[in-house]
């Protein structure tokens, strides 16, 4: 039997990981509830829990997908399905301080600042991912919609080159996969990737 592990994105929770199981009837189909909201945090986390597991095989959302690739690159991953994943957390950063009206000095100078919109920012974050690219070598299939407002599509369609990756694109889609037409659009998308 095999281990297929859900990861969730930010606000999501390892109950969606229900939706999967149709989907895998002879494997054992696992939501991960992690806790992290940092990459620091989510390496540990992450890789604490996947060590009880010989292999896996993963679908992982928007954050999760991008904690995923750092924290599980050396793991035993057999496939990969990632949701709307965060590829450029750099240039997300980056966004975020424009938006917060922050400068990279301002951000230096401070350490930590907490934007009135709620979002975290943090300079040791944005040196790390600055640091540290990404290096994800497992088989991938990416789902992404061309309404996302986290990622350009000429983002994703580089990254998904980058790593090797199949991407599919969904005209109308957005960033989090829920209607009705975008969840048959994810579902008809991972039926023909488990072919």
């Amino acid at each position: 039997m095999k281990k297929i592990i859900y990861i969730h994105g930010k606000g999501g929770n390892a109950d969606e990981s229900e939706h999967y199981k149709k989907f895998f009837p002879n494997d054992e189909v696992i939501g991960f509830d992690y806790k992290s909201e940092n990459i620091f945090d989510a390496v540990e986390e992450f890789q604490k829990f996947f060590n009880q597991f010989g292999k896996a095989t993963i679908i992982a959302n928007s954050i999760g997908a991008f904690y995923a690739m750092y924290a599980l690159s050396e793991k035993n991953i057999e496939k990969a399905f990632f949701i709307s994943p965060i590829v450029d957390m750099e240039n997300l950063i980056l966004n975020i301080m424009t938006r917060a009206n922050v400068t990279e000095k301002i951000l230096r100078d401070s350490k930590e600042i907490v934007t009135e919109f709620g979002e975290n920012l943090s300079w040791k974050y944005l040196c790390y991912v600055r640091e540290n690219p990404i290096n994800w070598k497992v088989p991938t299939n990416i789902l992404y919609g061309d309404k996302d407002f986290l990622t350009s599509l000429e983002t994703m369609k580089n990254f998904a080159a980058k790593i090797g990756a199949s991407l599919t694109v969904m005209q109308g889609g957005e960033h989090w996969f829920h209607t009705a037409e975008q969840m048959q659009f994810l579902d008809n998308w991972l039926e023909e990737n488990l072919l």
